[in-house]
């Protein structure tokens, strides 16, 4: 070990550099970021996501099949498009429904634009469940989905104070869920929730 890194080491607090949004997206231009990495922006850390696999894929594939018919000229079906939660947070979730709006071509989507977010889970599970709900939250979206691939169940999370989600609902495998914003839209899990492996 280098003289450097113990001396690093023993530091008993070490700094960290968060970048902002800004920064972030310019690191991305300049190709200083490669567009085939699974990263996103969290709380100004660079967080680099596991890599997405079959299962995940199906489900991801199979709401973006059913939502964008149903949701065409009420909404924007975005998949694994960032959206920017304040100066120091651009995750990218799997599946987003934002307004309607002119813009986006131009500038980020904002919380205020978003009616629902999805996070497929499975290697993600406890990073989703944890620091990524509190951060969704916290930037007041009003609705986020975690579709577990483990259990096959989707929880349902609404009505955001400070950190937390009140409401909290889990859909069990065979059961049927709608986004709040659209109630006439019901989706069965089993249209899009893959065969839990055991």
């Amino acid at each position: 070990m280098t003289t450097t890194a113990i001396a690093v080491e023993t530091q008993p607090q070490i700094a960290r550099r968060l970048f902002t949004v800004a920064e972030y997206m310019a690191m991305g231009e300049a190709g200083i970021l490669h567009e085939d990495e699974r990263i996103e922006l969290l709380g100004g850390e660079i967080i680099k996501m596991a890599a997405i696999g079959n299962r995940h894929l199906f489900c991801t594939d199979a709401l973006t099949m059913l939502l964008t018919p149903a949701l065409v000229g009420r909404a924007v079906v975005r998949v694994r498009g960032s959206i920017q939660l304040d100066d120091y947070s651009a995750p990218a979730p799997d599946v987003v429904i934002l307004r309607p709006r002119p813009g986006y071509y131009a500038e980020s989507a904002m919380p205020a634009d978003v009616l629902l977010l999805i996070e497929v889970a499975d290697s993600s599970l406890e990073y989703d469940y944890g620091p990524k709900s509190r951060f969704y939250a916290a930037a007041g979206i009003p609705e986020m989905w975690i579709a577990n691939l483990r259990t096959g169940e989707v929880e349902a999370r609404t009505n955001p104070e400070g950190l937390l989600y009140t409401d909290i609902r889990t859909v069990p495998a065979g059961g049927s869920i709608s986004p709040q914003a659209f109630p006439d839209v019901a989706l069965d899990l089993g249209q899009f929730m893959p065969p839990v492996v055991r």
